[in-house]
């Protein structure tokens, strides 16, 4: 009775009756020369925004997670400005989703990072009440 539930258990295990000793071992050669040539390095991307459809460009590059993008927006803010605050607020839902960051840097220009960055921002010193 041992023996047939022990035929039964090799046939449904797959289990041979090879012993160990006969098995060659096979082994697998990994080619790690492959990827000494790219490193992770961080790129800083300038863009302008002339047009809305400018946008998807720079969406793109944050999205792909290496990339700190900063963005001339003059071009669009003297041609139309409501078509800049739809720019701008694409661009902030996008910082939001990939827990970016973004922040305005002058009159003109804006910065947004992916996750693993923060924009350092100045700490507004509390202004001194006078009695």
């Amino acid at each position: 009775m041992k023996g047939l539930f022990s035929d039964i258990r090799k046939k449904l295990l797959g289990e041979d009756d090879t012993p160990m000793d006969d098995v060659e071992e096979e082994y697998v050669e990994l080619d790690t020369s492959a990827h000494e040539g790219i490193k992770n390095k961080i790129t800083v991307r300038p863009y302008a925004i002339a047009d809305f459809a400018d946008v998807k460009a720079i969406l793109d590059a944050l999205r792909d997670g290496t990339t700190i993008v900063l963005v001339n927006i003059k071009p669009l803010k003297d041609k139309d400005l409501v078509e800049l605050k739809r720019a701008i607020n694409k661009l902030k839902k996008t910082c939001d989703a990939i827990e970016g960051d973004i922040a305005g840097f002058g009159d003109d220009y804006l910065v947004l990072t992916p996750s693993f960055a923060q924009i350092y921002r100045e700490q507004e010193k509390p202004s001194e009440v006078k009695q």
